[in-house]
């Protein structure tokens, strides 16, 4: 999958031994550099705010660990690196597997931006290669395959709002951007 960018490329929650959070994600980037998986690996994040505590009279700001015993992951779930993060020294599973070797489910758009902005950081920015009047395919997602009409594309949400055909009627559906591609002819 040496070709792959960022398509498909989602977070994940990943749980590790509590207070081992900046060790897990150390060991996982010397794995991503080691093994050149950073076509499918990209930023891991163990997530963190500021507080201020008063010391021997004085304020200090002091990291602290939002979620101790867990650490965010933007990846794409290939077989390769769900095996890579959750065999990696201190990572003790995935948050949201059901078990039995299922792969996890990624973080909603709506959990993670609030995490993300408490603490400064970005949601990864793309380019999107269609407009509206565009037909696009699904890639991803439950409709995944389907092939619709973009009606509108709201940027700040990162979603459009397609028209597609499911069981012979017509209905707009909210998919987010990532998961669309322009049908090219």
């Amino acid at each position: 999958m040496a070709d792959m960018n960022d398509e498909g490329r989602q977070w994940y929650v990943v749980n590790t031994y509590s207070g081992h959070e900046y060790k897990v994600k150390e060991n996982i980037e010397k794995r991503i550099e080691s093994m050149g998986l950073q076509d499918i690996l990209f930023r891991i994040v163990v997530p963190e705010h500021v507080e201020t505590e008063v010391k021997d009279g004085k304020k200090v700001n002091v990291s602290k660990t939002m979620f101790p015993g867990y650490v965010l992951v933007e990846m794409v779930m290939t077989d390769e690196a769900w095996y890579v993060v959750r065999n990696t020294p201190g990572v003790t599973g995935f948050i949201g597997s059901s078990g039995g070797g299922a792969k996890p489910f990624p973080l909603q758009k709506s959990e993670l931006d609030p995490i993300l902005k408490a603490m400064n950081l970005t949601p990864t920015s793309f380019e999107i290669n269609f407009v509206q009047g565009d037909e696009v395919r699904v890639v991803a997602g439950p409709l995944k395959d389907k092939v619709g009409k973009v009606e509108s594309i709201d940027s700040e949400k990162e979603i459009a709002k397609v028209l597609i055909d499911i069981l012979g009627n017509l209905n707009i559906a909210e998919i987010e951007l990532v998961q669309l591609e322009k049908v090219e002819y």
